[in-house]
């Protein structure tokens, strides 16, 4: 064998041996939350993705004036979410919903409050396009990648082509999947830590599970079922939910269950960002919620006691745990 040409097997050897390396890649799992959670066959999870993914995340060149970055709305001191009802895009443009925490969304089943999004990768460049957000047409935003060196290089090295509206997507979902957060005094009491939790926390842990029956919707490792529910907010407003995507009468006026994990960080709260504290919220539902005709079935008055809500309250907040911000 020629010496071209067995250096040139060994560089095929070493490239394989990198990519199969890329393949396998999974950050480390905290405290509390599942193990697993899916990753797309056509977009498996690189180091090389994901440090793309988190520069694009906090570069303003994805917006059209160059004013905002995904993380201008995302804010992670606010555990990925933002402090207003709704949050400014260009031009002094306003969104209609509330920023949602985008933590630990590897676990989610669909994207955006009306669900209307299967997989973060069908959900990352809607923002940047969105008239009332980033404002920024795809091809446009593709030119300004390409024209950059940086860019070229980064996205050369983590799919071995310059940026395309594919490349794009993966890159950023691959961030976002990478964003998880767990080992919140919660978890380390689940896990055995009998002085993790407070006795005011750990009574309320009792009511979440029982009276409150706050369970019924924020089950599992991520507080979430994952569903959509008619709880009244803003019922009669011309936002109707889920609705605007099935079509169905049923689903007038339902949302996604948001997860409650870092929740005392993401005020104000709701799809529309209407009610600004957690006591807000907790009396919410302790009077019912908001009645219509299509409120959810396991919503009813709760009638707790002022130490009873203030032990809730408790409990909300044992659910903040290390996120991550670099």
């Amino acid at each position: 064998m020629s010496r071209v040409s067995l250096a040139t097997s060994l560089l095929m050897v070493l490239a394989a041996s990198e990519a199969l390396a890329q393949e396998t890649y999974r950050p480390p799992t905290p405290l509390g939350l599942d193990e697993y959670f899916a990753i797309p066959e056509e977009n498996p999870l690189t180091q090389q993705k994901v440090a793309l993914g988190k520069r694009l995340f906090f570069d303003p060149l994805v917006s059209s004036d160059r004013s905002r970055a995904c993380a201008s709305c995302h804010r992670p001191s606010l555990a990925f979410s933002d402090s207003v009802p709704v949050s400014a895009g260009v031009g002094g443009s306003q969104e209609t919903r509330n920023t949602p925490s985008i933590l630990n969304r590897a676990y989610g089943q669909s994207l955006f409050w009306d669900g209307r999004a299967p997989s973060l990768e069908g959900a990352v460049l809607q923002p940047i396009q969105g008239p009332r957000e980033m404002n920024l047409p795809l091809p446009e935003l593709l030119a300004r990648l390409a024209a950059d060196s940086g860019y070229r290089r980064e996205f050369s090295g983590a799919f071995a082509e310059g940026p395309t509206g594919s490349s794009l997507a993966q890159a950023l979902a691959s961030y976002v999947r990478s964003l998880r957060a767990g080992n919140a005094p919660v978890d380390r009491y689940l896990f055995g830590d009998s002085t993790a939790l407070t006795g005011e926390a750990r009574a309320g842990m009792r009511l979440f599970a029982g009276k409150a029956n706050c369970i019924a919707c924020h089950a599992g490792p991520n507080f979430t079922d994952e569903r959509f529910h008619n709880t009244g907010v803003t019922w009669g407003s011309a936002d109707l939910g889920r609705y605007g995507v099935t079509g169905r009468e049923e689903d007038k006026g339902k949302f996604k269950t948001p997860s409650l994990r870092n929740v005392a960080l993401t005020a104000p709260y709701m799809h529309d960002g209407t009610l600004a504290t957690l006591e807000q919220v907790v009396d919410f539902y302790d009077r019912g919620a908001g009645p219509n005709p299509h409120l959810d079935e396991e919503i009813k008055p709760l009638n707790l006691t002022p130490q009873e809500r203030h032990r809730l309250l408790a409990f909300l907040g044992s659910l903040t745990g290390e996120i991550p911000r670099d």
